[in-house]
């Protein structure tokens, strides 16, 4: 069977087991690591994986053909995107400084993309200028460069972007959270509706466990994907991507992601989605 997911460490963690053929009665997995640009389209393409790792924003385009399972995926809460500009060229808390500037952002159909869009719309008068798809671990060193004006970046970002000499402008987890009172839904983990959804929901389940309870059984294999990132990195982003709504989204987990798919098809950024369709 075949599975795409990022190499980041919370992917790696969760999927150790599974991919390692440590979990009784699930078959043999051929796995891709790809960035989450990538992984959205190949969810999009006619031959895609059987199971693969996408952004919550871009589900509304791939819902006929895969159904989002209810664990393995990466909602939380103080975990959002940031918008980042370099110290020379910000020093300032306001938002309107991105009227007309250039922005890197992950992917078109990225969440970080999504919230930034919900964000900028009440925030930046005129709205932001060109905005440049890079790979997520592009981004900091292109603004950093002045490349580009902005970045939005994700994951282990938010804990090394001081290194690249950057500044926060805008946090969107936090905005997002003192808006919704919901934790943010960023990438989700989706099957082709064809397969034993159950069964592929109780494996992956069963492999988030198993990275819970041994958790020094994965670690070569994590580090070894990690992008030039500290062991101590690479522990503070397990813990704070891998959490109870890994094993299991539940009601908050599904709320959170009916809004985020709800306002932005609203606002007219994504397909209008069968909120009963999210649901195996």
């Amino acid at each position: 069977m075949k599975i795409a997911f990022s190499p980041c460490p919370n992917d790696t963690f969760i999927f150790h087991a599974l991919v390692h053929r440590l979990i009784p009665g699930a078959p043999e997995f051929d796995v891709t690591y790809a960035d989450i640009d990538i992984t959205n389209s190949l969810a999009a393409s006619f031959d895609g994986p059987e199971v693969v790792k996408i952004s919550y924003a871009a589900l509304p385009w791939v819902l006929s053909q895969y159904a989002l399972l209810p664990c393995g995926g990466a909602l939380g809460r103080g975990c959002g995107p940031l918008v980042l500009m370099s110290k020379k060229a910000g020093g300032t808390n306001d938002p309107a400084v991105l009227t007309g500037r250039r922005v890197a952002v992950p992917s078109e159909r990225s969440t970080a993309y999504l919230l930034f869009r919900l964000w900028a719309a009440q925030h930046v008068p005129g709205g932001v200028g060109e905005i440049v798809i890079l790979p997520f671990h592009e981004i900091m060193p292109a603004v950093r460069d002045g490349k580009v004006d902005a970045g939005l970046v994700i994951h282990e970002a938010r804990f090394t972007y001081p290194a690249y000499g950057l500044t926060l402008l805008a946090d969107l987890g936090s905005w997002w959270e003192a808006d919704t009172s919901l934790p943010i839904p960023l990438g989700a983990i989706i099957a082709r509706r064809s397969l034993d959804l159950p069964a592929i929901a109780d494996w992956i389940r069963a492999s988030v466990k198993y990275a819970w309870t041994h958790p020094e059984a994965s670690q070569d294999y994590v580090l070894s994907h990690a992008q030039e990132m500290s062991p101590e990195i690479v522990k503070a982003h397990i813990n704070l991507y891998v959490n109870e709504f890994s094993e299991n989204l539940g009601e908050v987990g599904y709320e959170a992601v009916t809004t985020l798919l709800s306002r932005a098809s609203q606002e007219g950024l994504v397909p209008k989605v069968d909120l009963a369709a999210l649901r195996i």
